[in-house]
């Protein structure tokens, strides 16, 4: 008998996938080419999966369900809001470009968007290695499928195809991984992993030689070296409303997966995956700013700038645990976190201003095509050059913030290896401000190639214009986030 908790923990879930199924079927009536009505429910089921999960997030219960395989926590919860939100303001950017590409010939944008959203779900709450690993797999049969969408777009197609092999073996990385620390513990579940990790009944070398694999295929889904070989080939070659689909919002749920395996199942083989995760931030960092500098086309760029990015996130995951203690978890985790927010937050308005100077037959993808930008529209050329200063770590955006907070917890930690790490991210970030300000020079300094004015509907200016303050206002006030994070992860450390 299934008690009535379970069913509560899982209410947005089941909300969603029955909202995506009635989706599914509604659109075989609409005849719309812009999807009107498909659209308009899409929104609406994701405004209502949005508003039940702020109200788990407020609630600041966590909750096991179905014999502990899923966990409805406060991390998880407002990792879930942000995802959902992500998705909307994706979907809003997304809608007049797939238009003009005959995107929209079916509702396959929306109602993959909502099953890709449900992955992300099933990732975020899973307290079982099945469960995680089937939420993955939605997510990413999915976006196999989004990134193909434009049928008779042969460079759409060779892209879906080097993503579809090279997940299917980064899922086998981490399925041979997680059938090892199986094997090892005897449990699927992770908090009995733990114990029986923490026990030190279990041959240390049998849980190292797991932990590789799992590693591995975690660091494919965050798109890190050495693991980072699809990521500028899909983002170069999706439509952008799709890359964005795959880069904004999924990042939140990989962050999700590494804090259930890592640090709830196998915080006490923390002193081997910290080692790891140290060499693929290094490398992350260096070949993410380094190859991004020699990129002519902005979806590149951007792609090899999400690398060194994620890079950073792994600075504030291997800083956690010292000697041992886990005096410093709290900290660490919770600024990487802050990070992984708030670099969603700042990749939606970037591609979202891509999006926005696309035109039916052409797409605005090279950094050439904004040059002089500021003269056709100061608004958008505005909000770009706040996304790029974000993302280069420029004060008072909100990324300068995201960067403090992961150094600062990574020189907390107070080991020497961690004071050079720190000064590596910050020379890695000078580097990388080049190729960011090279971008703002061309749409500020550049004479324009078109003169062709930028009409956008209303409902993607607004989004745009909220997208861009908001990144300007955490930067100014960025206390309440920082806490928010601070208090998520606490609470998932206390549980």
């Amino acid at each position: 008998m299934i008690d009535t908790l379970s069913w509560i923990s899982l209410l947005p879930e089941i909300f969603l996938l029955a909202m995506a199924l009635v989706i599914a079927l509604l659109d075989l009536g609409v005849k719309s080419p812009r999807r009107t009505l498909t659209y308009g429910v899409t929104m609406m089921t994701l405004a209502v999966v949005a508003s039940m999960q702020l109200v788990y997030a407020n609630g600041g219960q966590t909750i096991y369900g179905f014999g502990n395989m899923v966990v409805s926590d406060v991390m998880g919860n407002w990792l879930k809001f942000f995802a959902t939100i992500a998705v909307m303001v994706t979907l809003v950017y997304g809608r007049p470009y797939a238009s003009q590409r005959d995107m929209l010939r079916g509702g396959e944008l929306f109602t993959l968007g909502l099953f890709a959203l449900l992955g992300m779900f099933v990732m975020i709450s899973g307290n079982n290695f099945l469960v995680i690993y089937l939420g993955l797999e939605l997510l990413t049969l999915s976006s196999y499928a989004l990134v193909a969408l434009r049928r008779d777009n042969a460079t759409a197609t060779e892209a879906a195809m080097k993503y579809f092999v090279l997940g299917a073996l980064a899922s086998g990385f981490l399925l041979y991984g997680l059938s090892m620390m199986y094997g090892a513990t005897g449990s699927l579940d992770v908090n009995t992993v733990f114990k029986v990790i923490n026990s030190g009944q279990v041959k240390h070398q049998v849980l190292v030689f797991g932990l590789v694999f799992v590693v591995a295929g975690l660091a494919f889904k965050l798109g890190v070296v050495p693991f980072h070989m699809w990521i500028p080939d899909v983002y170069q070659g999706a439509p952008t409303a799709v890359t964005l689909l795959i880069g904004g919002a999924p990042k939140l749920a990989a962050f999700a997966i590494f804090i259930r395996l890592l640090v709830e199942g196998m915080l006490p083989l923390a002193v081997d995956w910290q080692q790891m995760l140290m060499v693929l931030s290094i490398g992350s960092l260096l070949i993410g700013n380094l190859a991004a500098i020699a990129q002519t086309n902005l979806k590149r760029m951007l792609a090899y700038s999400t690398i060194s990015q994620m890079g950073f996130v792994l600075l504030g995951l291997l800083s956690g645990v010292v000697d041992g203690n886990i005096l410093y978890a709290a900290n660490a985790y919770s600024s990487s976190m802050f990070y992984v927010i708030t670099y969603v937050l700042t990749t939606l308005a970037s591609f979202g201003v891509i999006m926005l100077l696309a035109r039916e037959g052409f797409e605005s993808e090279e950094i050439s095509d904004f040059a002089g930008l500021n003269e056709r529209s100061p608004l958008y050329a505005a909000v770009m050059a706040i996304c790029l200063f974000s993302l280069a770590g420029i004060p008072p955006m909100v990324g300068f913030y995201a960067k403090l907070s992961v150094l600062q917890a990574l020189i907390a930690s107070g080991q020497s290896f961690s004071i050079g790490l720190a000064i590596f991210a910050v020379m890695m970030s000078l580097v990388g401000a080049f190729y960011y300000l090279r971008v703002v020079k061309v749409m500020y300094f550049d004479a324009p190639v078109s003169t062709a004015a930028i009409t956008a509907p209303f409902d993607v200016r607004a989004v745009l214009s909220i997208n861009g303050g908001l990144v300007l206002l955490l930067g100014l006030v960025p206390g309440g986030l920082m806490a928010l994070c601070a208090k998520a992860i606490v609470q998932m450390l206390g549980s």
